[in-house]
């Protein structure tokens, strides 16, 4: 298709996409089917919210479970990004698996914050959406302990012992906005509550939503590429509609139309944290080639963040003989899309506007 008359200004946010955690997932199960070639793998939930990551590992011949009775006797398991509870961890056991956690560090951590604060008698209010996998593994490390409080309004309906030892955790993945209203809220009504030692929220959901927040109020559109169960896919695009934008989340440059660009003539583009870099590319150049779109790259945040390979999967790669030193999981960084566009002779421009660094 030839290029239209009307030629887009096309802004690509940064940072977007993938974040440490989902590169470590995903990697932990990419190495495992180095060393296994052909062995069968299970992944207990989707290793990350987005429907091509899966589609692609399922391809290879990794099953997604939902129940770890579903995973034969003396099978391998990868335990998600998005973490499990105890329950999760004994099962698997009691089976014989040999299990593999992908948990994100950062989940880890507010099950750490959740154990120690219920071992001390305290309850803990957990701010998140009561049904994400993620908040479903947290409420798992001490049940007894914690009320998930999903709106400013469910507050009315938590049952407190001694409002003098509490203590608020959020899910990572929530837009800030959000949280800070029942936050607010919570130390409204319980002025003694305590606050984590530091903040649950994540550095890349925070440092994707203060991106988006900067820039969508120059644009007439912003296309939030992620799938409609990555809950900081859809807090970006509620993110950008906050600022009065228009914002769509689509799972790739097929979803994209037409009528979706008409009388646009800035449209930024972003990614959710589990968000392979391949599909924005797909819909960058989709825009260049039918649209016309003339690229700039706006940097608000310098993001360098790695993890190390979880201990489980070394143990398990000693156990097959295989070395775990040396092996390293990095991000990929923003040079990448400079030599996608490189490659493909698309001009562009960078901005930088960067107003910090997570490291």
């Amino acid at each position: 298709m030839g290029l239209l008359e009307i030629n887009l200004r096309l802004i690509m946010a940064n940072p977007r996409g993938f974040c440490a955690g989902v590169y470590m997932a995903i990697d932990v199960v990419d190495q495992l089917l180095d060393i296994l070639e052909g062995e069968p793998i299970y992944v207990f939930h989707e290793i990350v919210h987005n429907k091509h990551v899966v589609n692609r590992f399922i391809d290879r011949g990794v099953t997604f479970v939902e129940q770890v009775e579903d995973v034969p006797k003396g099978a391998i398991i990868v335990f998600s990004a998005h973490g499990v509870s105890p329950a999760v961890r004994q099962a698997a056991d009691e089976r014989g698996l040999t299990s593999i956690d992908a948990t994100c560090p950062l989940v880890t951590k507010v099950h750490a914050e959740a154990i120690r604060y219920a071992r001390r008698g305290w309850q803990i209010l957990l701010v998140g959406h009561e049904h994400h996998q993620e908040v479903i593994g947290t409420r798992g490390e001490a049940p007894d302990s914690i009320q998930v409080v999903d709106s400013v309004e469910s507050i009315a309906r938590l049952n407190i012992d001694d409002p003098t030892k509490l203590i608020y955790l959020t899910q990572t993945t929530l837009s800030m906005d959000d949280a800070n209203k029942i936050i607010d809220a919570l130390k409204k009504t319980f002025p003694d509550i305590n606050s984590p030692p530091s903040d649950d929220i994540c550095y890349a959901t925070t440092n994707r939503q203060h991106a988006v927040r900067a820039l969508a109020p120059e644009c007439d559109l912003v296309l939030v590429v992620g799938s409609g169960n990555s809950s900081n896919s859809v807090r970006l695009t509620e993110i950008a509609q906050a600022s009065g934008t228009r914002a769509v989340l689509v799972d790739d440059c097929q979803e994209l139309s037409p009528a979706m660009l008409k009388g646009v003539e800035t449209v930024l583009v972003t990614a959710g944290a589990s968000a392979p870099e391949d599909l924005v590319q797909s819909l960058i150049l989709r825009l260049v080639e039918d649209h016309g779109a003339c690229i700039e790259q706006h940097d608000i945040f310098h993001e360098s963040v790695e993890f190390g390979l979880p201990g489980t999967l070394k143990s398990f790669m000693r156990s097959r003989g295989v070395d775990p030193e040396g092996r390293r999981i990095t991000m990929d960084d923003l040079a990448s899309t400079n030599r996608f566009l490189d490659g493909h002779g698309i001009p562009y421009q960078v901005h930088d506007l960067t107003v910090g660094a997570s490291d």
